[in-house]
């Protein structure tokens, strides 16, 4: 599967820009919650119910649920992408696409039957449905009503609506996760939003009873004590997160007008990276590769570049000047 964010494969293919790497290939918040060193004492602990339960609490009031019994921390939602698949009989599975390709892949090695579909309407019928929401890399986010609906009608047949939620912090008015409930999990990722990736820390957010099977599944000590210190205290920084969005939103359109000058055209996206297309894009992209700048590339469809948010303004002026032909 190829990704972003993978420094040494380009270094190795490019060479060590003198300057370092500006990397754009990722849609991870360039300024992150800034984690104070008092923190770092629960690398030196496990993490106990105490820790674990704060976490929970924060999780559930970020995301608008009524007990922390409806959510599960995993460290990371690749986790939870990786171990739905295994909780449930192997059946029909249709993908929302195109969208994070791990999605697919991890049904299909567990056995389902897997057919990517061009819209939520063309998912009916399946066992489950797996949506991404607002998606990547396109930024496409079906309507809340068309969710509700779905997740009814897999709730009445016993199947299963998994939305992958990975950048609704941006906009968390427009999320569904309080809406779950059984035949629908919402996947909240951590990382993205906070600039942590590194944390390994996202949750499921779903009926009591499904979270006791997934929390079953994934045995003792799921997250880090130093993972559960710091997702309580950011989930509940609110002036951080209206702060951080108020930015990233100031940021994205920066990054339009920058792209768009530069005689590209805007595809969709998100307020942490946006998808551009042109007809000499691979060309771009080595060029811009050689002057240290990595973007997202894809291979099926090599018209497309995704460009994630230079975090300082040496990295806007380094993007600026590797955009000029």
């Amino acid at each position: 599967m190829f990704h972003g964010g993978d420094l040494s494969k380009a270094s190795a293919h490019f060479g060590e820009p003198p300057a370092g790497w500006v990397d754009l290939s990722t849609g991870i918040n360039p300024r992150p919650w800034r984690v104070v060193p008092e923190m770092l004492d629960g690398l030196h602990a496990l993490p106990d119910n105490a820790r674990l339960n704060s976490l929970l609490v924060a999780a559930a009031a970020a995301y608008g649920t009524d007990t922390p019994d409806r959510i599960v921390a995993v460290p990371g939602t690749q986790a939870l992408i990786q171990w739905l698949p295994r909780l449930r009989p192997a059946g029909r599975t249709a993908i929302v696409s195109p969208t994070y390709g791990e999605h697919a892949a991890a049904w299909r090695l567990a056995g389902h039957d897997v057919v990517e579909v061009g819209d939520l309407p063309a998912a009916a019928g399946f066992d489950v449905v797996i949506v991404t929401r607002p998606n990547n890399p396109d930024g496409r986010s079906p309507d809340a009503e068309d969710i509700a609906a779905l997740a009814g009608d897999m709730a009445s047949k016993g199947g299963l609506l998994v939305v992958d939620e990975a950048f609704a912090d941006l906009d968390p008015g427009a999320s569904v996760a309080a809406q779950a409930t059984v035949g629908l999990i919402a996947l909240r990722s951590f990382g993205k939003f906070y600039g942590l990736p590194g944390l390994r820390l996202g949750f499921a957010v779903c009926d009591p009873v499904t979270a006791g099977s997934i929390t079953a599944a994934l045995g003792p000590w799921p997250v880090s004590s130093l993972a559960a210190d710091i997702g309580a205290a950011a989930l509940a920084d609110r002036p951080w997160q209206d702060q951080s969005r108020s930015w990233l939103a100031d940021s994205a359109r920066r990054l339009d007008s920058l792209l768009t000058g530069a005689g590209l055209d805007i595809v969709g996206g998100t307020d942490l990276y946006r998808l551009a297309s042109r007809k000499n894009a691979m060309a771009l992209y080595e060029r811009l590769a050689r002057a240290g700048i990595y973007v997202r590339r894809f291979p099926d469809n090599p018209s497309w570049l995704r460009f994630g948010l230079p975090g300082i303004e040496e990295h806007w002026t380094r993007l600026e000047r590797a955009m000029q032909p």
